[in-house]
């Protein structure tokens, strides 16, 4: 298959994040899903909000991708509130939807943090690439990306080529 996504998950659907995630998906065939256009509730121990938009979007991801990118802006220093919602709602894969969790194992998970500056904080990558051993996923790395004056300046943008050839060689 060796399909790629990025799941954007920022409070501003055309905000930098994007601009970022356009810039990559401009220069390969990877698909983009907006998260902050889903109805994805909070997790909850007693399941309550199974009838959101969670479990269909995770299995056609699963189903149809082996890459996973998740890119976040930075929001005090760690992701997003969506894609922390995300991740947290992950836990239905385990304890209730196992079938479907399993299906992660052997699947990739890379990611791409954003900003105004070059100062990610020491240990943000932290959870993607725990949560990636933790699923049996192959984590292929991160990309720390920012956006200056309303542009991406070309030290960047050699960043994201560089993220996207390492992307490409792993699958």
């Amino acid at each position: 298959m060796n399909r790629t996504v990025i799941l954007q998950g920022s409070s501003r659907s055309n905000g930098d994040t994007n601009k970022i995630v356009s810039y990559i998906a401009n220069h390969t065939n990877f698909d983009i899903i907006d998260l902050s256009t889903k109805n994805i509730g909070h997790y909850d121990y007693n399941y309550k909000n199974e009838n959101d938009d969670f479990l269909p979007l995770i299995t056609d991801v699963i189903n149809k991708y082996d890459t996973i990118i998740f890119a976040t802006p930075v929001y005090w220093y760690s992701m997003s509130g969506i894609h922390k919602v995300f991740f947290d709602r992950i836990s239905d894969l385990i304890r209730i939807h196992k079938d479907t969790g399993r299906k992660l194992r052997g699947k990739n998970m890379a990611m791409i943090s954003t900003s105004n500056h070059d100062d990610l904080k020491t240990g943000f990558t932290m959870p993607f690439i725990e949560s990636a051993n933790y699923l049996g996923m192959n984590y292929l790395g991160d990309v720390h990306a920012y956006v200056e004056n309303n542009a991406i300046n070309n030290e960047v943008k050699n960043r994201l080529h560089q993220f996207v050839e390492t992307i490409k060689k792993a699958i």
